[in-house]
């Protein structure tokens, strides 16, 4: 392993890379669709758990485009509002986890003089939420999400947060083809997560570095 000079910042995907989002996602899921058939909004299945899971990374647009593909607007809209409910109420309530040593991990890099970022394609909500329930809001210098930009894709989004903060050079760090994307066509080296197993094979192709935990980031660095 061939280690790299260490960046002026690294920028973080929040879901299947720092989040254990399954921890959460998934009961959140199941909640905001049995409250659905309840109140009448929704009268099928839950739809397969996997097609929220593959869909991880995307804007949530296109998430509820995959969840939903034959329902109309205001039923995904509805599934879209009643997930984020259930997920701050369950991350109020302690459930969801992040991945083993991020905490730690972060900590050594910010010790290091690297700054932090989450640049996640999630809402503003659910990415301010997430990081400060499990403890970490205080190790990033800022977070940046698409709900809070509008930012049509992580590609969009990066270039404003290198925009915005000055900063000439950083590492993208995430598990989806998006976050490959959006490091590739911003000129950043990507560490590849390989461990959330979300992804399609060849998801993380382009990726100049692979990790198969998150305290491995710390084995690229030099």
């Amino acid at each position: 392993m061939k280690k790299r000079t260490c960046p002026e910042a690294m920028l973080f995907d929040l879901d299947g890379t720092l989040f254990q989002t399954e921890t959460l996602l998934l009961p959140a899921y199941e909640a905001a669709f049995a409250e659905m058939r309840r109140e009448g909004s929704y009268s099928g299945d839950t739809p397969p758990a996997e097609r929220i899971l593959s869909s991880l990374g995307m804007l949530l647009e296109h998430i509820w485009e995959r969840v939903l593909p034959d329902a109309p607007h205001d039923v995904r809209r509805r599934a879209d509002e009643l997930l984020l409910k259930h997920q701050t109420e369950m991350l109020q309530q302690g459930i969801g986890t992040l991945y083993p040593g991020v905490e730690e991990t972060l900590t050594a890099l910010r010790e290091r003089g690297v700054k932090l970022f989450v640049a996640s394609n999630g809402l503003e909500v659910y990415v301010r939420e997430v990081v400060a329930r499990l403890g970490v809001g205080h190790l990033f210098t800022d977070l940046y999400s698409a709900g809070e930009y509008n930012t049509r894709s992580k590609v969009d989004l990066v270039r404003l947060l290198l925009d915005k903060h000055g900063i000439s050079t950083a590492w993208m760090v995430g598990d989806r083809s998006s976050d490959v994307e959006a490091g590739v066509h911003n000129g950043l080296p990507v560490v590849g997560c390989k461990y959330a197993e979300f992804g399609k094979p060849g998801e993380l192709e382009g990726a100049a570095m692979i990790i198969t935990s998150f305290p491995q980031l710390l084995e690229w660095v030099e």
